[in-house]
């Protein structure tokens, strides 16, 4: 059975242009399962991803594979080098930074925009995406793998309920490679104990200023938002004595040393 529930065809038994899009759809099917994974952290940041040993796993061509990690390149989660392959692009605070405040930038003008064009439908959608959130409970080391990826799933799809009437679909891209890349940060970084946090808390506040009507505390309250799960990350890597870029070396974490943090 292939892991992809999908059959492998080239073209070899149906019509060509019915094989080409079988290729497409595998593609874009590989790109997904590597795209999940990457984020997740089941790869290393660093780690090589041999052409070879995802073609087997996945059963599909070799071709197929380099075009899947060829298209995450342009998303900033796969480098390739020459000579090396490609690997999952490595982690660093300085990005991490760079990374934060590219969003509170992007997020707060694409939430201002949703905010002024947005409708009751909107503004009901955005509390329905927050009330489900609420209900999957706080992120917390005792959450089982299942209950925090059902976390995550609600946490993305609150954040993007708040942006998702901005107007700018090219914003909207950029702004979802954004939060991809950082969430790679939230699942590496282990939970903050010694500063207790109500990340539901700031959820509910953001919440609750779109809802009122107010854009200046709404994008004020999701810049704080941002900065503060930046801040506890790289406050954590200093506390654990981590190097400032996590990449495939012995001295980088192993994905299950760490647990995941607001």
């Amino acid at each position: 059975m292939n892991p992809l529930n999908t059959p492998v065809a080239f073209g070899l038994f149906v019509g060509r242009e019915d094989g080409a899009q079988e290729a497409r759809s595998l593609t874009s099917a590989v790109q997904a399962r590597l795209r999940a994974e990457i984020i997740a952290c089941r790869f290393r940041p660093g780690e090589k991803l041999a052409i070879a040993t995802l073609s087997k796993r996945f059963q599909v061509s070799y071709a197929l594979v380099r075009e899947a990690l060829s298209r995450l390149m342009a998303d900033g989660l796969v480098v390739a080098e020459d000579q090396r392959g490609f690997r999952a692009s490595p982690l660093s605070l300085a990005d991490l930074r760079d990374l934060t405040q590219t969003r509170v930038e992007i997020e707060g003008l694409a939430l201002r925009r949703s905010m002024a064009r947005g409708n009751d439908a909107w503004r009901s959608f955005v509390d329905e995406t927050w009330q489900s959130l609420d209900a999957a409970g706080r992120p917390a080391t005792e959450m089982s793998e299942s209950e925090h990826e059902t976390w995550s799933t609600r946490h993305a799809r609150f954040h993007s309920a708040l942006v998702g009437v901005c107007g700018l679909d090219n914003l909207l891209r950029f702004r979802a490679v954004l939060y991809e890349r950082t969430e790679r940060y939230r699942r590496l970084a282990p939970l903050i104990r010694a500063k207790p946090r109500d990340v539901q808390a700031e959820h509910l506040a953001i919440r609750n200023a779109v809802l009122a009507g107010d854009a200046d505390a709404a994008s004020a309250l999701m810049a704080a938002h941002l900065q503060r799960t930046a801040d506890d990350i790289v406050r954590s890597c200093r506390e654990h004595g981590w190097p400032d870029t996590l990449d495939s070396d012995p001295v980088s974490p192993r994905p299950e040393e760490m647990a995941c943090s607001t």
